[in-house]
């Protein structure tokens, strides 16, 4: 893994979740076969996402009361504690578009419904590609000998979501991936994610796959 240099990638479409997506929407598995509006909205996106990201690895030095991550310097507890045994660290920003952004707004006017869905949808999408990046980052290092921990973003426990500003200045995401932050720290599109990945050479056991990683054993769409 290279420092100082922004990768960017575009990648193909990952398979729709359709039980993500109903999870998202708060619908049972039961309701799997009985959603035409989600088929609808499915065939509607065909062609209009972009799955995009962009990334850059950076050493981890630790502070007394501290972290510096070379591009910004944090008292996170949580994140020390989701980074503890990581020499390095992944930061990455992923997209997937203004696509479902503008769906999203047109039926929020004609079909509320039909909204509600893409936003779920929107959610399955990012966190697939998400996934998708993840599962690579993890095979990048395992030819290293090395392992990853689970993805962290600002605005997880008591890491500010200031940091966003961090990374983005450090990702140049408006020029990589198209992607803007606002002075409220709101991302353009809304459906992206920015995130750490910690690199240890500690097998931590992790999978970037949702139910391997979740906690939630009662959880009704566990696999």
């Amino acid at each position: 893994m290279m420092a100082d240099m922004i990768h960017v990638k575009t990648y193909d479409a990952p398979e729709y979740d359709i039980r993500e997506i109903l999870r998202y929407a708060g619908c049972g598995k039961a309701e799997a076969e009985e959603l035409p509006l989600l088929k609808d909205c499915l065939a509607e996106l065909d062609g209009k996402l972009s799955y995009k990201v962009c990334w850059r690895y950076f050493l981890i030095r630790r502070l007394e009361n501290g972290l510096d991550l070379s591009f910004a310097e944090t008292d996170s507890a949580d994140l020390g504690r989701n980074l503890a045994g990581c020499e390095g660290v992944v930061v990455f920003a992923a997209t997937i578009g203004l696509g479902i952004d503008r769906l999203i707004a047109k039926y929020g006017r004609i079909s509320p419904s039909k909204s509600f869905l893409f936003q779920a949808v929107g959610a399955e999408r990012i966190e697939s590609l998400c996934d998708c990046f993840c599962a690579e980052i993890q095979k990048q290092a395992a030819e290293q000998g090395r392992f990853i921990k689970p993805r962290f973003s600002p605005g997880y426990g008591d890491l500010p979501l200031g940091m966003q500003e961090s990374i983005f200045r450090v990702l140049e995401c408006p020029g990589k991936i198209g992607l803007s932050l606002n002075k409220s720290l709101l991302m353009s599109p809304s459906k992206s994610v920015t995130a750490l990945i910690g690199i240890t050479e500690k097998n931590t056991g992790h999978s970037p796959g949702k139910c391997d990683s979740c906690e939630n054993e009662g959880c009704a769409f566990r696999g």
